[in-house]
């Protein structure tokens, strides 16, 4: 007889999408092939192509906070779809009805607004096939930003509120430094030092390196 390991409840795969490079994440249960996208930014095509190569069902669309360098393909992927909107928080409708003008502004005509099926709220759950994320309200990039987490798998999807050696811009509208801050070290740090996260852009860490390492919001640079 031959033992394998069992296969992991989830799986995810890391799409960079706009000019931004910003990090698209497709998320799927490996039970169901029920898939959630992360962050649809642009490049739509390119998403549902990568969805059919794994042979899957779009169920979900998850959005971080309303920047359109997240959210602008939005729009067009419920369209080809008909996914579930889920976030970001309401707080960030502002951003969301803003889109067009941010999409012009910045080069990406094809950015749309839209409105979420449902918007989160922190401590909220979103269902995947047979498994679920937990939601956590983390606002100080903007107000309405949430993030994304398994504890099964301690893997999260942290948008633009943490990144390898850095945080989040905080100097948009209604961005807030100090929210900021205590979100990453009341919001994240409990989650474990052992969850690996993908955040907006660049490449992935863990919660106990950046504790470690970061220059912003190391344990040792915030006296704990």
């Amino acid at each position: 007889m031959t033992e394998t390991a069992p296969e992991p409840p989830i799986r995810a795969l890391i799409a960079p999408v706009t000019p931004l490079a910003q990090n698209c994440t497709i998320v799927w249960c490996t039970k169901t092939k029920k898939a959630a996208i992360i962050d649809p930014g642009g490049e739509v095509p390119r998403l549902l192509e990568a969805l059919a190569q794994h042979g899957l069902t779009l169920e979900k669309i998850w959005i971080t906070h309303g920047h359109m360098d997240h959210a602008g393909g939005t729009a067009a992927l419920k369209a080809a779809t008909g996914a579930t909107i889920e976030g970001p928080h309401r707080d960030d409708a502002f951003w969301i009805d803003q889109m067009e003008a941010s999409g012009a502004r910045w080069g990406m005509p094809e950015a749309r607004s839209f409105t979420p099926d449902r918007w989160l709220e922190d401590g909220d759950r979103v269902q995947l096939g047979e498994t679920a994320f937990e939601v956590y309200h983390c606002p100080g990039h903007t107000p309405g930003h949430v993030i994304f987490f398994h504890p099964q798998t301690k893997f999260a999807q942290v948008g633009d509120v943490l990144f390898q050696g850095s945080i989040g811009r905080t100097d948009f509208p209604r961005g807030n430094h100090q929210d900021l801050i205590n979100a990453i070290t009341g919001k994240l740090w409990p989650l474990g030092d052992d969850v690996q996260f993908v955040c907006g852009h660049g490449p992935m860490s863990t919660f106990g390196a950046e504790r470690r390492t970061n220059p912003f919001v190391a344990d040792q640079v915030l006296g704990r």
